[in-house]
């Protein structure tokens, strides 16, 4: 077994730090907790992107750290098993030492009766715990969240436009009421940002889980016919080729990775399907071993340029994984945008400038062990303070992963927990921020209150200064384009690639590189067959699902851990155009605390100013 993992381990492209040591406990790692050496490498590779470790090598000083991450997988294993299992939380402690409550039940949960009222409107009924502050969050009530002691501290910065300080969210939490001022006083009166909403994805109440097979096949040939026009037309590149016939002479194809059974793709199960024009969607095995680096994944649409001298295995020389530059920005059709900005509002109020400030953040909003969404009023509380011309809020916002939500403990209907618990709040800011600032809401599969599906359509919410946008889409504020998709495609790409570090010993970002072949596929979601948790509908999908253009900033939020990047395209390229990908992390972390990001971009990703902070 010990053979197997460090062989697990090679595939992966880590190297061992101190071999044996890391083998031996990594051994009884396997056995404890029933993992294969696959999945035991699978679990290290989560944990080397959360931990953000630069070096692609397996340290042994890490070993007790992994040990952690393996134990939490468990608990939360046994966690979703046990249905009936009871999670304490400061909630049931404070009911049963309240001298108010009235309740005869014997049992340490919290009665259902009782429950409601925390989700009430607070002008409609009395608080369980009595007085009740103006954020909804009961006023003799300690939460943990409210005990946290990292407020809006900075985790990370990058600054590159001039005259900016990078140290102006740095501020003193001690003393609010003075923060507040001077704060205030340095904000720039900026003006409205414009917005465009380009409509490509579903509409609301549209009809999905009609997909049929007949969908899926030609979502993927027009992934693959695709790739082969653009690939023709740089002309860099001859026309593809059947891939399937015998020839000893070197040929371009061009195919979509795929895995020769229902495993995890490895170097040994690599297949290459190709066009139904072509080979008939025929598949033929690909061997990688000639190329110095490389990183694929079941989904991903490539060109090969190589040889199959038996017809039975196509030996690859070379691998294109992106699509050129030059062919790859096609504007998005006009008649497809929607544009924001009512014909009677003022002309003045808008700005028009490739310059533009944002908040963006990701749900969960609220944390595990109640629904008084305290998260979200303190980023409301923090976006008063230093307003920004765009908030972007992702969800989920009602989770359906929440414990109480999961268990159906709440008395009142997901529409409405949505309307008075967010919507409410978000009326609220915009109400007393005035008309410069607008809200964007971008919906998650995870949301209880809307539709299972992906592609998502956008929330039916008829607000002048609050917007949404479907899951994924795109849109433009003051000429930036920006991309959204809240399933978290990084992660599960991180689940599926393998790849070959060159040999050249230059330092590999795996975040980037996972971000980029989104740009690359020009896909927000690449990966085929998709994971079980998604509910990707093929009849929405290859309109709603493409990414003709690089944007200026994408937005992956993502489990793993948070980052701002600029990326910059890996091919041949010298004119190839960047993009900034956000991972603002999530807002709510268990009962604790998470992170957001402040982003400033002033025109280009050569000019901005970026913050990662926690709530």
């Amino acid at each position: 077994m010990k053979d197997e993992i460090k062989s697990e381990f090679k595939k992966a492209g880590f190297d061992l730090d101190e071999e044996e040591e890391i083998l031996s406990k990594c051994l009884p790692f396997c056995i404890n907790y029933s993992l294969t050496p696959s999945d035991l490498v699978s679990s290290w590779e989560v944990y080397y992107l959360n931990r953000q470790l630069d070096e692609p090598t397996v340290q042994n000083a890490e070993m007790e750290g992994f040990l952690l991450h393996l134990q939490n997988n468990v608990k939360e294993d046994i966690i979703k098993e046990e249905t009936g299992l009871h999670l304490y939380s400061i909630g049931d402690v404070e009911m049963i030492l309240s001298n108010d409550d009235d309740t005869k039940d014997d049992t340490p949960s919290t009665p259902t009766h009782n429950r409601q009222d925390v989700y009430s409107p607070i002008h409609d009924t009395p608080s369980l715990y009595g007085n009740v502050l103006a954020s909804g969050k009961p006023a003799n009530l300690v939460t943990p969240f409210s005990k946290r002691t990292d407020r809006f501290a900075v985790k990370f910065n990058i600054n590159t436009i001039p005259d900016v300080e990078n140290g102006k969210q740095e501020l003193n939490r001690d003393n609010e009421e003075d923060d507040e001022f001077s704060i205030v006083s340095k904000v720039v009166n900026r003006k409205r940002c414009s917005l465009v909403i380009h409509g490509s994805g579903p509409k609301p109440g549209c009809r999905f889980m009609y997909d049929r097979t007949e969908d899926r096949i030609n979502a993927i040939e027009s992934r693959i016919k695709k790739h082969a026009r653009a690939l023709i037309a740089s002309g860099l590149y001859e026309e593809p080729t059947d891939p399937t016939i015998a020839s000893p002479r070197s040929f371009f194809s061009v195919g979509m990775i795929c895995c020769d059974g229902e495993g995890r793709l490895n170097e040994k199960s690599v297949m290459l399907q190709s066009s139904i024009e072509h080979s008939g969607g025929e598949c033929v095995r690909l061997d990688l071993q000639r190329l110095s680096h490389y990183s694929v994944f079941p989904g991903q649409v490539v060109g090969i340029g190589g040889h199959n001298p038996s017809g039975h295995c196509l030996v690859a020389s070379k691998l294109v994984d992106y699509i050129p530059t030059s062919v790859a920005n096609e504007d998005l059709n006009p008649s497809k945008k929607q544009a924001m900005d009512k014909e009677n509002q003022p002309t003045e109020l808008l700005c028009n400038q490739r310059e533009l400030s944002m908040i963006i953040a990701a749900g969960p909003l609220t944390t595990t062990d109640n629904l008084l969404f305290e998260p979200l009023v303190e980023l409301l509380a923090y976006a008063k303070r230093r307003p920004p011309q765009l908030l972007v809020l992702l969800g989920p916002f009602i989770d359906s992963e929440h414990p109480d939500i999961k268990k159906g403990t709440v008395d009142r209907d997901f529409d409405e927990i949505f309307r008075f618990e967010v919507l409410k709040k978000l009326e609220d800011y915009v109400e007393s921020m005035g008309s410069t600032v607008r809200v964007l809401l971008v919906p998650s599969i995870r949301d209880a209150n809307h539709d299972f599906v992906f592609p998502q359509p956008a929330f039916d919410i008829s607000q002048l200064q609050i917007a949404s946008l479907t899951n994924p889409g795109i849109f433009e504020a003051n000429e930036v384009k920006v991309g959204c998709c809240t399933l978290d495609v990084l992660k599960q790409i991180s689940g599926e690639e393998i790849s070959r570090i060159a040999s050249d010993g230059k330092p590999i970002d795996r975040l980037s590189r996972l971000a980029n072949h989104i740009l690359n596929q020009q896909s927000f979601y690449p990966l085929y067959p998709p994971a079980e948790s998604v509910p990707l509908d093929f009849s929405l999908a290859p309109e709603a699902l493409q990414l003709s253009l690089v944007p200026d900033v994408l937005i992956l939020p993502s489990d793993i851990k948070y980052f701002v990047k600029v990326l910059n395209n890996e091919s041949e390229e010298t004119n190839c155009k960047t993009c900034i990908a956000v991972n603002p992390g999530r807002l709510a972390k268990g009962e604790g605390g998470g992170t957001f990001v402040e982003l400033d971009y002033s025109g280009g990703p050569d000019k901005i100013n970026a913050s990662i902070l926690a709530i």
